[in-house]
């Protein structure tokens, strides 16, 4: 089974509502998101010859995934009242809704579902919160 691995960061804000302890307030992370694909076949011919997949192409999707969350408030939709929400929108604030509990754990299933969906042979997902710890998903 050939590998292929890469990693992009980024920096963005989160709280975890309904959550007893330190989390519950709004914080923020250095998040690291690693990238792991694989597969049983090398390419055979053309400019990938001999490659799983170009690394080029591997990074850029990696790399985007995180531009998009970098810098933002990412929270659970429903879990702010209306008038937080306009505030922070009238501010400016790059605001990002998400469907489930912004943690690592989630995120990490969230990203791999997104990679798939590009056609990317993601096996494994692991998302960084801190330099020691992390939460990996994997099909």
């Amino acid at each position: 089974m050939y590998q292929l691995k890469t990693a992009a960061a980024f920096d963005s804000a989160h709280f975890l509502a309904g959550y007893d302890g330190k989390c519950a307030n709004l914080h923020g992370h250095h998040w690291k998101l690693e990238v792991c694909i694989s597969g049983e076949v090398l390419q055979k011919d053309g400019q990938q010859k001999g490659m799983l997949l170009d690394f080029g192409d591997l990074k850029k999707a990696v790399r985007s995934l995180a531009d998009d969350f970098d810098h933002a408030l990412i929270y659970e939709e429903y879990t702010l009242k209306a008038k937080t929400l306009e505030a922070l929108q009238e501010e400016q604030f790059r605001l990002i809704a998400v469907p489930f509990r912004p943690t690592a754990e989630n995120f990490a299933k969230h990203f791999w579902e997104i990679l798939r969906k590009q056609g990317l042979p993601v096996s494994r997902v692991t998302v960084w919160e801190t330099p020691d710890n992390c939460a990996e998903y994997s099909a």
